[in-house]
């Protein structure tokens, strides 16, 4: 399958997960808003706590920046205590919303079947999913591909249409790489998104496949990320902990400009 890279504009997404505090929060935006580029060169989001991100929609206004959702639920509204109602994040202005994590699945015993609920619920909602695809370290090295990430592909993905894939963004990441500080190699990850392209045109087309853009998460940093987004299949990064401090979110996101137009 040929991969038409020029077509998927680069997309740098920052997953704090639980780290920051509400000045910490106020101190990042004011220092990456107006420094990151415009979204048709490339695209860049931070995902937060649910308390921070009335105030960090209302704090990147006027920035390119996308404000992400580390959660949802799967319904619109209802008796479910201490879940975030996926009609009140686009209501609050959210744009993406990260589903189905490693540390969803572990901790909180999420299954590809609420993924999909999750997904689902998004997209009737208006948010666009960046559906997580893991895979750990034992099943690698058992078959050395990436077979059972294509599989949550297909499990997450049940249900949903031609016209809505087209706001899903897949971020494979496997989870032995996850914080660890060793990310899988280029060729590793290359792989993997290749394989879940074309699961991807097996299930709608290979030229919405095209369209669809993959990310790689797991220990991503400055040193490493290069190397691979440049990668035929790779169209981004999901970062966690380098991407706790602005400087690097920035640095990262000037990597992901500069391998993009050395790939136009």
């Amino acid at each position: 399958m040929t991969t038409y890279k020029t077509c998927r504009i680069p997309f740098v997404v920052a997953n704090w997960k639980i780290n920051k505090l509400q000045g910490q929060v106020f101190d990042y935006l004011e220092k990456v808003n107006q420094q990151v580029p415009n979204c048709s060169v490339v695209e860049t989001g931070i995902a937060a706590q649910d308390i921070f991100l009335a105030d960090m929609v209302r704090e990147t206004e006027n920035s390119p920046i996308h404000v992400v959702a580390e959660n949802v639920h799967w319904q619109d509204a209802g008796a479910y205590t201490g879940e975030t109602s996926p009609r009140a994040l686009a209501d609050l202005g959210v744009t993406y919303v990260l589903i189905g994590h490693f540390e969803r699945r572990k901790f909180f015993n999420e299954t590809d079947a609420t993924v999909n609920l999750k997904v689902m619920a998004a997209l009737r909602n208006g948010l666009k999913p960046i559906i997580d695809i893991d895979e750990d370290m034992s099943v690698y090295t058992q078959s050395m591909d990436a077979q059972p990430a294509v599989a949550q592909v297909a499990a997450a993905l049940a249900g949903v249409s031609v016209d809505q894939i087209r706001n899903v963004t897949i971020a494979y990441e496997p989870t032995w790489a996850i914080g660890s500080g060793e990310a899988a190699s280029a060729q590793q990850a290359q792989k993997a998104a290749q394989l879940i392209r074309q699961t991807l045109a097996q299930l709608y087309s290979p030229s919405i496949a095209e369209k669809i853009r993959i990310l790689y998460g797991g220990s991503v940093d400055v040193n490493n990320a290069a190397q691979i987004m440049g990668q035929a299949d790779i169209d981004g990064v999901l970062v966690g902990r380098a991407a706790l401090d602005p400087e690097q979110f920035l640095s990262l996101i000037g990597i992901a400009k500069q391998t993009s137009s050395s790939q136009s």
